[in-house]
C-alpha cells in the first residue's frame, strides 16, 4: 500500500482584495496546507490569519521563508514587488505561483522568468480567465468539431462599468488609479491569454485604439484591439471599464458577448454564462454545462490553483508557466506601441 503523501505547505504573500479568493480556494483543495501568511501591515496580516485560520503570520518575507520552509509561495502583491519576492523564493528552491501582472514591464518580466529558470524552480502565473468554466467548455466544443474545424473570427465585447466614477477603484484596488497603463495591462491581458487558449495559436499582427474616458485616473480605460492569429483567425477586443453592461454582474463572464464564427457555424457566450450553438443552416440551441456563481468568475481561482497543484504533483507543465506567459506580454507591448492612449477632455458626468 502506497504511503500517503503529506500536504504541500504553502506560504501566502499579500492580504489585499484578491487574496480572499486565493485563500478560500486553497482551503478547499486537498493535499494543501497554508501554513503562514505574510504582509507589510501587522494588523492586517493578523486579521487575515484569524479570519482564515492560518496558523502563522509574518511581516518579513525572508523570515517567513526561513522559518516555514514552504513547498510553494503564492504571491498576491502589487507587480512592483514581484521580482524581489520571486528572487528570494527561487534562491531557496521554492516553487512559485504569482498573480499577474507579473511585472511592471516586459523587460522585468523576462528577467523574473530567467531568474526562476536559473534556480530551476517552477513558476506559474495565476492567469485564471482561461480556467473559467465557459471558456473551458467553449474549448471543448471547438475541439469536438460541433461547428467545424476552422475558426474564422472572434468578437469579445467587455463592459465592466467600474471605472466611470470620480472615486473609481478606490474602494477595492486603489492603486489602479495610478497605473500609467490600466485596461490592457490589468484586464486585457486576460482576454489575450484566453484567445490564445481558445485558438491554440499565436498572434501575428496587432492594431489598436486606446482611450482614457475618466480623467481621474492615469491609464487608459477603454479601447478597441484587432488581433490577427495564425491560421487566418481574426479577433476584436471591444473593451471598456468605463461604460456599463446590461448584466447585473459584469465580472461573472467579463463578456457582454463572446461570439466565435467558424466554417461550420457559431458559438455564443452570454453574460450569464449560457452558451448557444448554431451550426450553419440550423436554428440556435442552448448548450447546458455546469457553472456556478461562486467565488470569482465561476470559481476559476479554484480551478487555476487546482491546475497548479496537479501539475506540481504530476511533474507536468503549467498551462501558464512564466515562460509561456511572456508571449501575452509581448502582445500587450505591441498593443501599447500601436496606440498610446488618448486622454478625453469632455466633462466628467460622475457624481
Amino acid at each position: 500500500m502506497a504511503t500517503p503523501q503529506p500536504p504541500l505547505k504553502g506560504l501566502l504573500v499579500g492580504t489585499g482584495f484578491f487574496s480572499q479568493f486565493h485563500i478560500e480556494a486553497w482551503i478547499r483543495l486537498p493535499n494543501i496546507s497554508i501554513v503562514a501568511v505574510c504582509g507589510l501591515d501587522a494588523h492586517e496580516v493578523l486579521a487575515f490569519s484569524q479570519k482564515w485560520s492560518i496558523p502563522n503570520v509574518y511581516t518579513s518575507f525572508e523570515e517567513a521563508l526561513e522559518q516555514e520552509k514552504p513547498d510553494f509561495v503564492d504571491i498576491i502583491t502589487p507587480p512592483t514587488t514581484h521580482f524581489s519576492l520571486v528572487q528570494q523564493a527561487a534562491q531557496r528552491g521554492i516553487d512559485i505561483i504569482c498573480q499577474k501582472p507579473i511585472a511592471p514591464s516586459l523587460t522585468e518580466a523576462q528577467a523574473l522568468v530567467s531568474l526562476a529558470e536559473k534556480y530551476q524552480v517552477r513558476l506559474m502565473v495565476h492567469e485564471n480567465f482561461r480556467f473559467q468554466p465557459w471558456h473551458r467548455e467553449l474549448k471543448k466544443l471547438l475541439d469536438s468539431g460541433v461547428v467545424g474545424n476552422q475558426i474564422y473570427s472572434i468578437y469579445w465585447r467587455m463592459r465592466m462599468g467600474d471605472g466611470w466614477q470620480t472615486d473609481a477603484y478606490l474602494a477595492r484596488q486603489p492603486y489602479f488609479r495610478d497605473y500609467p497603463q490600466l485596461l490592457v495591462y490589468e484586464t486585457g491581458v486576460h482576454l489575450i491569454d484566453t484567445l490564445r487558449y481558445l485558438t491554440n495559436s499565436d498572434v501575428t499582427g496587432v492594431m489598436s485604439r486606446l482611450h482614457r474616458r475618466n480623467p481621474q485616473i492615469r491609464g487608459e480605460d477603454s479601447g478597441m484591439v484587432f488581433l490577427e492569429f495564425e491560421n487566418k483567425i481574426e479577433a476584436i477586443l471591444d473593451m471598456s471599464r468605463y461604460n456599463e453592461g446590461s448584466h447585473h454582474n459584469p465580472r461573472y463572464t467579463f463578456a457582454e458577448c463572446l461570439f466565435i464564427d467558424t466554417n461550420g457555424g457559431t458559438l455564443r457566450l452570454f453574460p450569464n454564462g449560457s452558451i448557444e450553438i448554431q451550426p450553419l443552416g440550423l436554428p440556435p440551441t442552448m448548450h447546458f454545462y455546469p457553472h456556478n456563481d461562486y467565488g470569482f468568475a465561476g470559481d476559476c481561482v479554484f480551478a487555476c490553483q487546482q491546475h497548479f497543484v496537479d501539475s506540481l504533483l504530476s511533474h507536468q507543465p503549467f498551462e501558464t508557466s512564466g515562460k509561456a506567459y511572456l508571449k501575452n506580454l509581448e502582445i500587450q507591448e505591441q498593443i501599447y506601441a500601436k496606440s498610446p492612449f488618448r486622454t478625453e477632455t469632455t466633462p466628467q458626468n460622475a457624481s
